[in-house]
């Protein structure tokens, strides 16, 4: 289904809210939005903060021991403080190039990703002599820290169509005359070989699904192999079968119990007693005023229960369908000023099966041009994280708007231009969020 997407010209202000649609129940108690039973979700919880060991599969490199990790303010699911390591340099044609590097004295070089893993299971009592901690070489002059996303509310972003954020892309382009223009990346559903969809999770919108997301996650993030990322970062140190995630007596594997977490989870909640103030509503419109709303867009509307997505892998649940929900964000890439030169590692992200079969198709996609772009970070639950911005360097509200150039110059020279007490009327209507 094609939704219509309203626009306000005064303010650029876009929402794709359907007339027939639900409100997405919204907040912070981990209770199951409906997708599946409280049981269920509790139970798929549980999977989600469990701490991974060694016999489990964990490492060899890694960053975290559970997912609940990076993702547990204030709940888990939720974002942290917690940041990655990514690297890269520019090659002699002018291209991004991942970097090369170089462990256990040189006996082995990682190669094909961005991430620079900041922890290894070695050396320990069983390899005294294997050290394979990952350093940054002096070569790599492309550098930035990315921080822990939000997972709360994911589900209704994957219920959202391919062709709304497609549509939204182009009359956000179209009616600020091309000053604001979301880039859409076509990426690969894993979990499907050879189909592809609007890319709409992670920094560069390197996922369309949320399985796809959670076997990325569970080898680059924790070093656990899984049907879907089959192929160890490296195999020194490593002592466990593979793949390291197994179905259980209910044939789904750890992968597929998080994908149902993430999206069983309710969408952040607003602090209600801020958001009904009278400084805080009059922040909200000078917020689409001024033109934010044009890539923070308030409401989205997913596709209809029944509509399969994914490759026809996921079919939406009447839970997730037609559900009207409101992440002050496009999940569009934009080049904002703040991006950190990184192009994102398709062999990584993908695996090295998926990247063999769709190199080709993945070729002719602008990766490139989105090196200095990112993801528009969803608002939702902004209030509750004292680091902001993809790297986490800036600590104020304020300063976060101020630091927005590129496609956003024009929104805050008119943030600037605005009287203090309306500069601060904004701030308090973000401190709802």
């Amino acid at each position: 289904m094609r939704l219509l997407i309203p626009l306000a010209v005064l303010g650029l202000i876009f929402t794709t809210s359907a007339p027939n649609s639900t409100e997405a129940p919204t907040g912070f108690d981990n209770k199951s939005n409906g997708v599946a039973d409280d049981a269920t979700h509790q139970a798929d919880q549980t999977k989600f903060e469990e701490v991974e060991q060694l016999s489990d599969g964990l490492g060899p490199l890694y960053n975290a021991q559970s997912c609940r990790e990076c993702h547990q303010s204030p709940v888990s699911g939720a974002a942290s403080q917690v940041t990655e390591l990514r690297v890269g340099h520019q090659g002699p044609e002018g291209r991004f190039r991942n970097p090369d590097i170089p462990i256990a004295h040189g006996a082995e070089v990682i190669s094909g990703r961005s991430l620079v893993n900041d922890r290894a299971i070695c050396p320990n009592a069983a390899f005294p002599n294997t050290e394979i901690q990952e350093r940054v070489p002096q070569t790599e002059t492309i550098r930035t820290f990315r921080l822990a996303l939000n997972l709360l509310g994911d589900g209704f972003v994957e219920a959202l169509a391919d062709q709304s954020l497609i549509d939204l892309a182009a009359q956000q382009c179209k009616s600020s005359h091309r000053k604001i223009c979301g880039q859409i990346l076509q990426v690969p559903i894993v979990e499907a070989p050879g189909q592809m969809g609007v890319g709409r999770f992670g920094w560069k919108d390197q996922h369309a699904s949320l399985l796809s997301f959670s076997g990325d996650a569970y080898l680059n993030e924790m070093g656990i192999t899984n049907r879907l990322q089959p192929d160890e970062v490296t195999k020194l140190c490593n002592t466990v079968s593979e793949p390291n995630d197994t179905p259980g007596p209910d044939g789904l594997s750890d992968i597929d119990r998080f994908a149902r977490f993430i999206r069983a989870t309710k969408a952040p909640a607003r602090d209600a007693q801020l958001a009904s103030s009278a400084l805080a509503k009059e922040g909200a419109g000078l917020f689409g005023k001024i033109g934010c709303a044009a890539c923070h867009v308030e409401t989205l509307t997913t596709a209809p229960a029944g509509t399969k997505i994914n490759g026809a892998t996921f079919t939406i649940p009447a839970a997730l369908g037609s559900i009207a929900f409101h992440p002050y964000g496009d999940f569009l890439m934009h080049d904002v000023g703040t991006g950190d030169g990184i192009l994102q590692a398709t062999r990584e992200h993908y695996g090295n099966k998926v990247f063999q079969m769709m190199s080709g198709y993945l070729l002719k996609q602008d990766f490139e041009s989105s090196r200095n772009k990112l993801r528009t970070a969803p608002l939702w639950g902004v209030r509750l994280r004292p680091r902001l911005m993809h790297d986490g360097a800036t600590l104020t509200l304020r300063d976060a708007i101020l630091r927005h150039r590129g496609e956003a110059s024009h929104v805050t020279q008119q943030f600037e231009k605005l009287k203090k007490e309306d500069q601060e009327a904004i701030l308090e209507f973000l401190k709802s969020l």
